[in-house]
């Protein structure tokens, strides 16, 4: 009244009660998702899906997942969105040879509004091929790729698959697209290797070149050797082959390949090749003493954090051939981060008896936050 003001003072006393967002109480609750990844490999060996594995935690592509579950043949990948659903399944399409389906279904509606709620499903196939495995390809896609032989090795799997010609060192590249056109099955079971000693080994100089024939491999040397399984030591009976090891073996040497002429090959373009096309054995890779290599191997691998279940008991094994690979392939290491680990110290080369190791220059230092640059206990932040 005839502007007079009238103020008090008193005390108000906030209650902060934190409250999750629904998005985030879903995401807390764990068993709640929208949409799922499913990548599968119909094959005895998990070399793809380790390779996949540190894809994955190189280019961060695990931030956006709620949970990922590994079971027999594959990982299934849980997300809160489709959208992120759908950015993995076309890191994987960039990555590793596959196709994809995609479903979805209806979980609920309102018919007021017109919204709907669904759950989708991508379903990622990769193909069935993994590093080391002999083929047969069919006629038509052989012929398409240079005239190559039909039976090939494969020397690794990326983006695609990378086939090698033991007769001719001859190389070719399948992606999945063409896979799927023209499918073709590994011959032999990883299991199957078989352990040969190297009598005598000669390096072929002069390879002749069919018409229309592809690149030829500068990584290799084509070399014929006389092998004799390490299990038939006590007979006199030899298998001669060609290989692309040449530069790798010596007489006296241990070395993994396929028996194909006692094996028994349930494939269709085998069965129609003529039998002087087939060779009797496929030397693979070079056999170290494992044991060695894994005293000496002074780095590690990250892994995906996962739900594990039905894990097989050669899954460790499976696991050091992968590691063994990426020491042999510096291909497939340029795109997988290694530490190193300190906990191993650096021997010197003395002693080594040849096997490939993975230099020091390649290795990536392991942060750790409770650390300082020097590897001593970090000091306390500034503010």
């Amino acid at each position: 009244m005839n502007g007079a003001i009238l103020q008090q003072v008193f005390v108000v006393d906030y209650v902060i009660q934190s409250q999750m967002c629904g998005d985030c109480h879903r995401v807390e609750a764990k068993d709640f998702w929208k949409a799922v990844v499913q990548v599968r490999q119909k094959t005895l060996h998990k070399k793809t899906f380790y390779y996949l594995e540190q894809l994955i935690l190189k280019y961060g592509m695990h931030q956006n997942t709620l949970r990922v579950k590994e079971i027999h043949d594959g990982l299934d990948f849980y997300y809160s969105s489709k959208q992120h659903a759908q950015k993995m399944v076309e890191f994987l399409q960039f990555t590793v040879p596959c196709r994809y389906k995609a479903s979805q279904r209806l979980i609920s509606q309102d018919i007021h509004s017109n919204t709907y709620n669904y759950k989708s499903t991508f379903s990622v196939e990769i193909v069935p091929i993994c590093k080391d495995n002999v083929v047969c390809l069919s006629p038509k896609l052989a012929q398409s790729l240079g005239n190559m032989n039909q039976i090939c090795v494969c020397i690794r799997v990326t983006n695609a698959i990378h086939l090698i010609d033991p007769n001719t060192l001859q190389v070719a590249d399948i992606d999945g697209s063409t896979f799927w056109s023209h499918p073709f099955n590994s011959l032999c079971h990883p299991k199957q290797l078989e352990e040969f000693i190297v009598m005598e080994c000669s390096i072929v100089r002069n390879v002749k070149r069919s018409a229309g024939a592809g690149m030829i491999s500068k990584k290799h040397t084509l070399g014929e050797v006389w092998v004799q399984k390490t299990s038939e030591m006590n007979t006199d009976k030899q298998y001669f082959c060609r290989t692309h090891l040449g530069h790798l073996l010596n007489p006296g040497d241990l070395v993994l390949g396929f028996d194909l002429a006692n094996c028994n090959l349930n494939d269709d373009h085998v069965n129609k090749m003529n039998s002087d096309r087939v060779p009797d054995v496929v030397l693979i890779k070079k056999n170290y003493d494992r044991t060695k290599r894994q005293r000496r191997r002074n780095w590690k691998l990250k892994e995906l954090a996962r739900d594990r279940e039905n894990m097989d008991t050669d899954n460790e094994r499976q696991y050091e051939d992968f590691l063994e690979d990426l020491e042999e392939d510096e291909v497939i290491r340029k795109n997988v981060n290694i530490y190193r680990d300190s906990t191993i110290p650096v021997e010197s080369d003395t002693d080594d008896e040849g096997a490939p190791r993975i230099s020091l220059a390649e290795m990536l230092e392991d942060l750790h936050i409770s650390q300082d640059a020097t590897g001593e206990e970090g000091a306390s932040m500034m503010t």
